[in-house]
């Protein structure tokens, strides 16, 4: 066995041949897959093999359709039948709202070029009578995907790898990992056969390995034990069960009629497709247990759990009625598998947080599915630097060191259970919550408050009444205006008319200090550095070019910096900025010193016309009248202030793009400190504001969103953001991002839209001819102009203002318009007002 190679991938599943083949093919010598069983002996082999194109995600779609393109192609290239069955997928729904449902990811579809079509009952019952459809609203038709037999589709990757000149070895366990600077030796184990299990023999050889990825499914705990890191990839129980032959589907082929697609009843929480003339039932139950939180028993191989018929009776029930011929059909087996999770069900697929030249790509709920794209996405990042899609959705750093087996575990298995569940673009979910609180949490509470989760932590999304049941968030969700709706409208005008409070204490924070620290700023993000004193917003990019992250910069001292960006990324932007300070220091850069400070400071975002006003009423200052105006405290500058007893980092600026100032304060003083400043509003017409206010506001000045508009697919020039690119410096992606030249840009438009639904920044564009132009990124409904709006990306010649486009929703093309950059306050007036 070789022990030198470029890459190593570990684990033979299919989502390790996917990325094995992959790698070779995108002409890396030299490649290794390590399985310690035999192929397929994980998740693999028990799999249903189904190929959904459905899902809302963006870059998961894409992934999604490579793989059905891909496996059509496998043997012509390597002789094997993957055992593609094109049967196509009919997604049922018994409510309008899951047509809402299928509408809003029509138009996800379109972006990714996902051929689909919608299918009323009566013509459901005419192509396949055996359905029953008198309940039925309609249903969504995928006619190219289908299902694949998971052994066959793993053993035509491996045999593609292996003809690219992948070396696969079966039998060895990896049991140490070490970093050895420029490689990682990763020590490798023989497992034996004995007495029925795979044990570890005396043999032991150690690989050198440039990059390691890994790909070890239900095998995750062990591999974060041995890699020192935390990976919340943990195992839920699957089952399914197979049909006797169904006589009225035997008779229904034998006179020629096709085979049915795979039926997915979603309000039923079921699929259902055919198995050598009976039926295969898949549920996604409630109550399906976690397994292997620890880490895999040695004795458990390709082995199954005992069925729990209880658990599924009410989908099995459901499954008679809608193929009422199933009913006298018996049961010929069954499968109760693990099949592995994550909190948020996509997988964790990139750089490992804290570690060089280690990748993970581990929990997959629907590995068949993801295999080949994984494999096709993770090579480019690998090999290329990036992907041509942005995969921070699936980033591993986007869950932070404060996850915990337990969080993992049940958020895992609430996971599993929502397989089914309308995905609502404002859905909350409420296993393990609450958890990461500010001091003033209960006292947001008590004003209405209905939180989200972001990071972990718990953040207003709006303030509905204050004695709303406990189940009013949940029940006010839609895919079109939910009963939270007119809150939101509230607050966005208080903010545009009199004054509004946001909690914006979940924003990243890092220190960044030292010698070094300037230089190394400088050379890391493409805005010229502020003045001491001064503010800068900035990016930094990727070696490709497009943007890595958003930076707010306060520039505390000469050689001290306060960094703040976005708070769902704290650890996706912490390990990207300590690792390239490393890289820094290690081309011979002074030291820097970088803390992860998120925790130790709260953050109030007031802003509105009162906004000064308010805060003139706590200040404590030699000259309070002079101490807020714009001679002592311009816009786009910090100044450390008191506000009665409270210490505060005070910076003039607004996300939401009237006068303003974040509050940055001690975080242990956050329930004085809100007290204080709602007490003081109150005559100043204050009122607390949510994220989901704020989200409208921020478009209505055309403000960026980091996972929205800005991310790894984009450079901050197709962004539109030259304003914060100075290109009389040289910076990190700098030539990159002027080779990348414009692919497309970034508009706001203006929409006139349904009277009961708003964009969520999923939709596709289109031209007033009907091709398809571009998509949006945000949306929403703006105060301001009494309408629809939204930000997206169109092709350059399509983004001039004044051009008008169509925006598809749901299911209906609506009459856009691009406006101006920052249609509210165009010149910022508003934002620089003195007093």
């Amino acid at each position: 066995m070789k022990t030198q190679v470029r890459a190593l991938v570990v684990g033979g599943g299919a989502v390790g041949a996917s990325i094995a083949y992959h790698l070779a093919k995108a002409g890396w010598e030299d490649v290794m897959l390590l399985e310690r069983d035999e192929l397929t002996s994980g998740s693999t082999w028990h799999a249903a093999g189904l190929l959904p194109l459905f899902n809302m995600s963006y870059a998961t779609t894409h992934i999604h359709k490579y793989s059905v393109d891909f496996y059509k192609t496998l043997e012509a290239e390597t002789g094997l039948n993957a055992g593609f069955s094109i049967c196509g997928n009919l997604r049922m729904a018994q409510t309008q709202e899951r047509m809402d449902e299928y509408m809003l990811y029509s138009s996800v579809a379109e972006t990714a070029d996902v051929y689909h079509e919608f299918l009323t009952p009566n013509e459901i019952k005419e192509r396949w009578p055996m359905v029953r459809t008198d309940d039925l609203k309609g249903a969504l038709f995928h006619p190219q995907d289908g299902y694949i037999n998971p052994a066959d589709v793993t053993q035509a990757m491996a045999k593609g790898a292996r003809q690219r000149g992948v070396m696969i070895e079966r039998k060895w366990q990896v049991d140490g990992y070490k970093w050895m600077g420029d490689h990682w030796d990763v020590t490798v184990t023989k497992m034996v056969e004995k007495g029925g299990n795979l044990v570890p023999s005396d043999e032991q050889v150690v690989i050198s390995a440039e990059h390691v990825v890994t790909a070890t499914g239900n095998h995750a705990q062990r591999t974060a034990k041995l890699l020192g890191i935390k990976i919340p990839a943990i195992p839920v129980e699957h089952q399914f069960i197979v049909t006797e032959p169904d006589p009225a589907l035997q008779a229904y082929r034998a006179a020629g009629n096709p085979e049915h697609p795979v039926l997915r009843d979603a309000d039923a929480k079921w699929y259902v497709r055919e198995e050598r003339g009976g039926w295969i039932l898949g549920p996604y139950e409630r109550g399906a247990p976690a397994r292997f939180e620890y880490g895999v028993p040695d004795s458990f191989r390709a082995d199954l759990f005992p069925l729990d018929l209880e658990r599924i009776e009410e989908e099995y029930m459901s499954m008679i009625h809608r193929i009422p011929s199933s009913e006298t059909v018996g049961l010929k087996d069954d499968f109760n598998g693990p099949i592995c999770y994550t909190p948020d069900g996509n997988p964790l697929v990139g750089p490992a947080p804290g570690l060089r030249n280690m990748w993970l790509a581990e929990g997959f709920s629907f590995g068949i599915t993801a295999a080949g794209g994984t494999g096709y996405y993770l090579a480019q990042l690998m090999t290329q630097g990036e992907a041509e899609i942005d995969m921070a959705s699936l980033d591993p750093k986007r869950y932070g060191s404060w996850m915990t087996t337990e969080y993992a575990a049940r958020k895992n298995e609430e996971c599993y259970e929502h397989v089914f569940i309308l995905h609502h673009p404002d859905e909350e979910r409420e296993a393990c919550r609450p958890l990461r609180t500010a001091p003033n949490y209960d006292a947001q509470k008590a004003l209405g408050a209905q939180f989200g989760q972001v990071n972990g932590w718990e953040r207003p999304n709006y303030y509905g009444p204050l004695d709303a049941a406990d189940n009013f968030d949940h029940d006010s969700r839609s895919f079109r205006r939910g009963e939270w709706w007119q809150y939101a409208v509230e607050e966005a005008k208080a903010i545009r008319e009199t004054a509004g409070i946001i909690d914006a204490t979940a924003f990243t924070k890092h220190l960044v200090r030292g010698p070094g620290a300037t230089a190394f700023l400088d050379h890391f993000t493409c805005n010229k550095l502020p003045n001491v004193g001064r503010i800068n917003l900035t990016y930094a990019l990727t070696d490709a070019g497009t943007t890595r992250t958003e930076y707010t910069i306060v520039r505390l001292k000469e050689n001290e910096y306060y960094l703040i960006s976005a708070g769902a990324w704290t650890d996706y932007d912490g390990d990207f900025l300590k690792k390239s300070a490393e890289d820094f220091m290690g081309n011979g850069g002074g030291y820097i010193d970088i803390h992860d400070i998120t925790t130790q400071w709260g953050v109030f975002a007031l802003a509105g016309p009162n906004s000064r006003a308010i805060l003139k009423e706590l200040v404590k200052d030699a000259d309070p009248d002079t101490v807020l105006g714009n001679k002592r405290f311009p816009w786009l500058s910090y100044r450390d202030i008191e506000l009665g007893m409270c210490p505060v980092r005070a910076v003039r600026v607004a996300y939401t793009g009237e006068l303003g100032w974040e509050l940055h304060h001690p975080i242990e003083m956050g329930r004085y400190l809100w007290n204080q400043l709602m007490e003081a509003g109150a005559k100043h017409g204050l009122k607390p504001v949510g994220a989901r206010a704020q989200n409208w506001l921020r478009q209505e000045k055309s403000y960026r969103a980091f996972g929205n508009e800005l991310g790894r697919d984009a450079t901050p020039a197709e962004a539109g953001l030259d304003r914060f690119i100075d290109l009389s410096k040289e910076f990190n992606g700098k030539q990159a991002m002027l080779d990348t030249g414009i692919r497309s840009k970034c508009v706001t438009l203006l929409i006139d839209g349904p009277a009961d639904a708003d964009p969520w920044g999923k939709e596709a564009l289109r031209d007033m001819d009907g091709n398809y132009v571009g998509r949006l990124t945000s949306g929403g409904y703006s105060v301001a102009f009494g309408k629809q709006i939204g930000m997206g990306y169109v092709k350059p010649e399509m983004a001039a203002e004044g051009t008008k486009l169509q925006v598809k929703i749901m299911g209906q093309l609506w009459d856009c318009v691009i406006t101006e950059d920052s249609p509210y306050d165009p010149t910022n007036a508003v934002i620089r007002k003195d007093g």
